[in-house]
């Protein structure tokens, strides 16, 4: 079902010239659907309601609670891009947007979307105690619209929050999301987790897995601050949210990259300035036992690969695409070409699985990737390469 999904950019009307990088409409679309056409909110599997983190947990912490915990770890982040040329403007002016973020260290690193401080010329931070620094950007990750800042502020006047677990998180949790939306800052919002598995599509057009959906009203300005759980643990950077009728504002839907995802970019990011994800280089569909008893494939379940990205690792390694297309009620399947079964041994039969599996790479690394070709089974060697964000 197609939905209207806007990027969490700051307060629109801030300057004639627009936000940078706001309002960004996005459709939903296939796993992996092109930016501005769409992006993909799709559930792996659903979640049993078990042992929900209440806001009567062990802790007993109410949504009050975990404001004051870490709302003083919260900041207003603001962007400002270069100079708008227009011929028929006396006085251009910059592009200035304004998101979230959160201190992670008392080093000074603080945490906010990419799509926040993408083509900033300067970024300012602004603290609880409406204190606002130059902030440098460490580095940044478009294919889970992250990035890392760094302020240099003594370290007593930092609060740094603390990292939850995504094993942690279930559907029916107790959650609370602090930010700053249409530039009210450090607003409180609380609600539940409404489902976890979502696949959202990333701003240069890679998937992010495992985004947690909520229902805890996040507005424009909340992009970068953090979704936090009843103990006062992030558990996701708040990034998306589904508008109706072309609007901009809340429905009760809206997208957090998963905390484990958070810890691991940023963890690249401080130590190297970047992050590289392995790329295969290969589009799939999830091949259904009908299909294959239908057709007579060599098998009833794996992936099958739809199309191969020129020049990429799995071209070099001699992966087919599908060479045909067949209509089977009412839907369209690429047969002829490689079916991925297994990556290293382990079983592959949803996308979702197999960029879990290529998550836990690092470019250059071999692996070893299972596939029917017809009715022989190969295993075909592949040295991973770099996502098209890490170029």
């Amino acid at each position: 079902m197609s939905r209207n999904v806007r990027f969490l950019l700051g307060t629109a009307a801030l300057v004639a010239a627009g936000l940078l990088g706001g309002g960004l409409a996005l459709v939903g679309a296939n796993a992996l659907g092109k930016l501005g056409s769409g992006t993909t909110i799709r559930e792996v599997s659903p979640e049993v309601f078990t042992s929900p983190a209440s806001f009567a947990d062990e802790e007993r912490l109410t949504p009050g609670d975990v404001y004051r915990r870490n709302s003083k770890g919260v900041v207003q982040v603001e962007a400002t891009g270069p100079v708008q040329a227009d011929p028929f403007d006396a006085f251009p002016q910059r592009t200035r947007s304004l998101g979230s973020g959160f201190v992670i260290t008392k080093t000074g690193f603080v945490v906010t979307n990419f799509h926040v401080v993408e083509n900033a010329v300067n970024v300012n931070v602004s603290f609880s105690n409406d204190e606002a620094v130059r902030a440098s950007v460490v580095g940044v990750d478009p294919s889970t619209d992250l990035a890392v800042l760094k302020v240099n502020t003594p370290p007593r006047g930092l609060t740094p929050l603390r990292f939850g677990r995504s094993a942690s998180v279930r559907v029916g949790d107790a959650v609370v999301a602090i930010g700053n939306p249409f530039g009210y800052e450090r607003s409180v919002t609380a609600g539940i987790v409404s489902a976890i598995g979502r696949v959202l599509q990333a701003p240069n057009e890679l998937a992010i897995d495992n985004a947690i959906q909520t229902d805890a009203a996040i507005n424009p300005g909340n992009s970068g601050g953090p979704l936090l759980n009843a103990r006062g643990e992030v558990i996701g950077v708040n990034t998306l949210i589904t508008t109706a009728n072309q609007g901009s504002g809340n429905v009760g839907v809206g997208f957090a990259v998963p905390v484990d995802t958070v810890r691991a970019v940023t963890a690249q990011i401080i130590r190297g300035g970047k992050v590289e994800h392995a790329f295969l280089g290969v589009q799939t569909s999830p091949l259904t036992e009908d299909i294959g008893r239908l057709f007579r494939l060599g098998t009833n379940e794996g992936l099958l690969i739809d199309s191969v990205v020129p020049n990429s690792a799995a071209e070099q390694a001699g992966l087919r695409p599908g060479r045909r297309t067949v209509i089977v009620g009412g839907e369209s399947w690429r047969l002829g070409g490689d079916i991925i079964v297994a990556v290293d041994g382990e079983a592959v039969t949803t996308p979702e699985r197999l960029r879990a599996i290529l998550a836990r790479k690092r470019p250059g690394d071999e692996i070893e990737v299972s596939v029917y070709r017809g009715d022989d089974q190969l295993v075909v060697p592949v040295e991973l390469g770099r996502a098209p964000s890490a170029e």
